[in-house]
């Protein structure tokens, strides 16, 4: 199942492998079973409240993993807003986040950190994914801008790419092998985030687009601001997708390295969340004036051709689209 890698994967991959060979303390906390099932609806409420292709996903799992799963999406969620949407100091904020949640034990207080605890104990996940998720967030703080799509790799890895290398250790794998297929989902992922919110990201003073291929297509920030859908802008966005549909392609051959009660879940995610490209073509590539998404019916509607390509093994013999 070894995968070819690009130069701008190599490091990547290095970091995760670093991770998965850290050592971390999972001695078990005791809780109560009405603390830890507040804990988990709490994580539930976020999820259902913030995403529903991950949402529905997740109910695609066995209740134990689909409980974790809602954990570690509440966990990265409540960072996420701290950034995006602070309302106080967001790097003092995201600081004591961050300690509540490697506090041993965390506070009784806060229900979603009680939920991450026991669900990181349960499935022995390296607690340096972690750390190399909130130092990628802390980025957000103080870089706007990227210059290069390797850079803006690095970026996505650690704030995407660690949350698949911690689903894969709830869900369950069989060799790390299965690694750089987890590092390239979640670029993909990122990045078809990326690309749907440029317009919202703009009006927060940021700007993830690599400039240095922007400029390749006679773009410049004025055009973002502007929010100018022409010709330039097609093309840059044609050149943006064809890249995110090609990770997708080389990502999803890793799901049939998961255990079997998960690999339908994931495929879902990454499915799902690749539709969202299709709905930006479908509205020529504007992502200044409305924000992409799949309804819920159009998600429902995908799940059987997803279920039949985990059932038949077509991922398995993927390799592009």
């Amino acid at each position: 199942m070894a995968l070819a890698l690009a130069d701008w994967e190599q490091p990547l991959v290095e970091q995760a492998q670093a991770a998965l060979n850290s050592s971390g303390s999972f001695r078990a906390h005791i809780l109560s079973d009405t603390q830890l099932r507040q804990a988990y609806k709490a994580c539930e409420q976020i999820i259902r409240w913030h995403s529903r292709s991950f949402y529905l996903a997740s109910m695609l799992l066995p209740s134990p993993k689909r409980q974790a799963v809602r954990a570690l999406y509440a966990l990265c969620r409540v960072a996420d807003d701290i950034v995006d949407m602070p309302r106080g100091d967001p790097k003092a904020e995201l600081a004591r986040w961050r300690q509540i949640i490697h506090a041993d034990p965390p506070p009784d207080s806060e229900p979603i950190a009680l939920a991450w605890a026991d669900t990181r104990i349960r499935y022995r996940i390296p607690t340096t994914y972690v750390e190399q998720f909130f130092d990628a967030l802390s980025r957000d703080l103080q870089q706007t801008r990227y210059e290069t799509f390797v850079e803006l790799a690095g970026y996505c890895y650690g704030v995407a790419s660690t949350v698949g290398l911690m689903s894969m250790h709830i869900i369950g794998f069989s060799d790390p092998e299965i690694i750089p297929y987890a590092i390239r989902l979640g670029i993909a992922l990122q990045l078809t985030n990326i690309l749907r919110d440029v317009g919202e990201d703009w009006r927060r003073q940021r700007l993830y687009l690599p400039r240095e291929e922007l400029r390749t297509f006679r773009l410049t920030e004025d055009d973002i601001a502007m929010g100018r859908v022409d010709g330039r802008w097609r093309d840059f966005m044609r050149f943006q997708i064809v890249r995110v549909r090609r990770l997708y392609a080389e990502a999803l051959p890793g799901v049939m390295g998961l255990n079997p009660d998960g690999r339908l879940a994931i495929a879902a995610a990454a499915e799902l969340y690749r539709g969202i490209l299709e709905d930006i073509e479908a509205h020529d590539y504007d992502v200044f004036r409305r924000r992409a998404h799949l309804s819920f019916g159009a998600m429902l509607a995908r799940l059987p051709r997803i279920w039949w390509r985990v059932r038949t093994g077509f991922y398995a013999r993927l390799t592009n689209e």
